[in-house]
């Protein structure tokens, strides 16, 4: 099946891949942080996308595409345009690098974050291989 970015689709195959990645599973075991990822359209992307994710020490307990950035409270927030998220996940921008620039707006607590970049790398990375094409 297409993992087109963004769509429930490509949500559905990185829950799937978070939940049955063995190095994921061991290097996010102490992760206890749910997410939004907020793509503001730009690009190819005409309309805001929100996705919302439950992380839990190594597992993704559930995702979905949240109808507004106020459904939920997530401890994190990772916000950018379009294009940021798509040459994050083409391996064209690094995820820490953009966050530190703010490509990547990033609400939270970022000393988390900072402390937990095996986990952040590798959660990329598993994002990365569902994703099949870009909008």
């Amino acid at each position: 099946m297409p993992a087109v970015f963004p769509s429930i689709e490509w949500l559905k195959e990185f829950e799937n891949k978070l939940n049955s990645d063995e190095h994921y599973a061991q290097v996010a075991r102490n992760w206890e942080d749910d997410m939004y990822f907020i793509i503001e359209p730009d690009g190819n992307l005409k309309t805001e996308n929100v996705m919302y994710l439950d992380l839990w020490h190594g597992a993704c307990r559930g995702t979905e595409i949240a109808v507004d950035s106020a459904q939920h409270t997530p401890a994190f927030t990772l916000k950018a345009g379009y294009t940021n998220f798509a040459r994050v996940l083409k391996g064209e921008l690094d995820p820490m690098k953009a966050m530190l620039t703010r490509k990547l707006d990033v609400k939270g607590n970022m000393a988390i974050m900072m402390r937990n970049v095996p986990t952040v790398l590798d959660f990329v990375r598993c994002a990365r291989e569902v994703t099949t094409e870009i909008l």
